[in-house]
């Protein structure tokens, strides 16, 4: 087999395509790094320059989706803002670009969150919790929300967003399609900041909740000195 010529930092990229392609077709993991190197016309030895094993390029993969994926529920949660549209509508547009795109590719989606990324120092900007927390902030900011209810409510709204979709990705609720999926969404994140926003105190014994994620900005927060790899979404349409 001839071996194809790759610029520098091209090789990481194409290796990166050629996984989430194997992903889509196999699943997580039903491919090697071997797999990976064949098809972008390499030999694994030049994939070893760039990834050490298949759970390096799995990590690098799921923290360039992750980025993909807050990229999108930020430009819906943008695109849904305006004069004259309600505090929530981000929310919801945001929620149901995620919802929609578990859909589309839900061995991605597995990959992006049962995979990878748990103990990788990166920085994934802008990660879909950042989004979601986002959105609150803004919402507690226009007065829609009191601040007393905004502590864990990040974790509340994803809980809802992400029920949704692994019950749609794994058949065990079924809709009439993306259009379907859309106003179920908007009726769960309506239904659960309605809740939210009837709080008024918080309770005595909230319980505090953390994600990979949160732990890693944690991490970085108590040690911002320390230089670290940063995953940022292509600015091009995926």
């Amino acid at each position: 087999m001839s071996k194809r010529q790759y610029h520098h930092g091209e090789l990481r990229n194409a290796l990166l395509d050629a996984a989430e392609a194997l992903v889509r077709e196999h699943g997580v993991v039903g491919w090697s790094l071997r797999e990976a190197s064949a098809r972008v016309g390499v030999s694994p030895s030049a994939a070893y320059h760039h990834f050490a094993s298949r759970d390096a390029l799995v990590n690098a993969l799921s923290a360039r989706v992750l980025a993909r994926l807050g990229e999108r529920m930020s430009s819906a949660a943008a695109q849904a803002a305006g004069p004259g549209v309600d505090a929530q509508q981000g929310m919801v547009a945001a929620g149901c670009a995620y919802v929609r795109w578990a859909l589309e590719a839900p061995a991605v989606a597995r990959l992006a969150f049962g995979f990878g990324t748990q103990h990788a120092e990166v920085v994934i900007a802008p990660h879909p919790h950042d989004v979601i927390e986002a959105e609150l902030d803004r919402l507690v900011t226009t007065g829609a929300l009191n601040a007393t209810a905004r502590p864990g409510a990040d974790f509340t709204i994803w809980a809802a967003m992400h029920g949704l979709a692994t019950l749609l990705a794994d058949g065990l609720m079924t809709l009439d399609g993306p259009e379907a999926a859309d106003q179920q969404t908007q009726r769960l994140l309506r239904a659960v900041l309605t809740g939210l926003t009837q709080e008024t105190a918080p309770p005595q014994h909230r319980p505090t909740a953390h994600s990979a994620h949160t732990e890693r900005r944690t991490r970085r927060q108590d040690n911002s000195t320390t230089d670290e790899p940063s995953v940022t979404a292509p600015t091009r349409p995926q």
